[in-house]
């Protein structure tokens, strides 16, 4: 039986449940991995096509599509019902690219490469290793057209997204940035990697010693972006469902929020900051 047909009714599920995420996320919330959020039109070209708090976003363009995020190969279904929902197909994908190399992001990137009949899968030089190493549940090796580094761009018919190393998170933790057009304006978008998290180990870390040095490293290049729209690979990041909700209902698009892109950089420093000293204070030793 395939991953498809097994997770049908969980597709349905989702896709009922979908009506209850129009709260605001502000914090993280795993159990909505898994279930339907709608889909819809974020700003200029650019689509929300994820599930509750894993985030898929799609950059269409007259010459196909770009999919950032295709998350695990048991919610292949509901990413596909939310790219039909807004009239376009999985056919038409020509790029996949990825946040970071942990599985509920970029696992099904096999299963979806074939599904769209062989779009590129594109993926930063550091998080290779870590993307060959991932186990799916399919059994399908990893597959990977074009390694990226740190700067360079990938462009699709008029799209141009820019990959930014931001490790900490992964080793290859990417950032991407791109600009869209709305209303006779142009918009600066981020789509941040990953954050900081409560629990992170930053020092004495065995398995990623250079961990801490990563994540400042990250934390400066973030401050050095401005971006007008602020997205990133989890909802509780900004708060997905509660600009859901306002999308439509005022003068300016909820999604354009500088200075939520602002607060959470500062937190996360604030935060890196906290678990440097305590765990300085206090090493880790295991």
């Amino acid at each position: 039986m395939t991953v498809f047909t097994t997770t049908r009714a969980l597709a349905l599920a989702g896709l009922i449940a979908a009506p209850t995420l129009t709260y605001a996320q502000t914090v993280e919330d795993r159990t909505q991995d898994r279930v339907a959020f709608p889909a819809h039109r974020i700003i200029g070209n650019i689509h929300y096509v994820g599930t509750g708090t894993l985030n898929s976003f799609l950059v269409t363009t007259p010459e196909g599509h770009i999919l950032i995020n295709v998350n695990f190969e048991e919610t292949v279904p509901l990413l596909r019902q939310s790219i039909e929902k807004l009239g376009f197909t999985l056919t038409d994908v020509k790029i996949i690219l990825g946040s970071h190399a942990h599985g509920d992001h970029m696992q099904a990137d096999a299963v979806v490469k074939e599904l769209t009949g062989g779009a590129q899968v594109m993926a930063m030089e550091q998080d290779v290793p870590a993307l060959k190493a991932m186990k799916a549940p399919s059994g399908k090796p990893h597959p990977i057209d074009r390694v990226l580094k740190d700067g360079e761009q990938v462009r699709l018919g008029g799209a141009t997204l820019t990959a930014h190393l931001t490790p900490g998170h992964t080793r290859g933790c990417t950032t991407w940035e791109t600009t869209v057009q709305e209303g006779g304006r142009s918009y600066n978008v981020v789509i941040a990697c990953g954050g900081l998290q409560e629990d992170a180990r930053l020092v004495n870390n065995k398995n990623y010693p250079e961990i801490a040095d990563h994540f400042l490293q990250s934390i400066q290049k973030y401050k050095t972006m401005k971006p007008d729209v602020f997205l990133a690979s989890h909802s509780w990041f900004f708060d997905l469902a509660g600009k859901y909700k306002r999308l439509g209902t005022g003068a300016t698009n909820p999604y354009i929020d500088p200075a939520g892109f602002r607060a959470w950089v500062d937190n996360m420093e604030k935060n890196w900051n906290t678990l440097v000293a305590e765990q300085k204070k206090n090493p880790p030793s295991n």
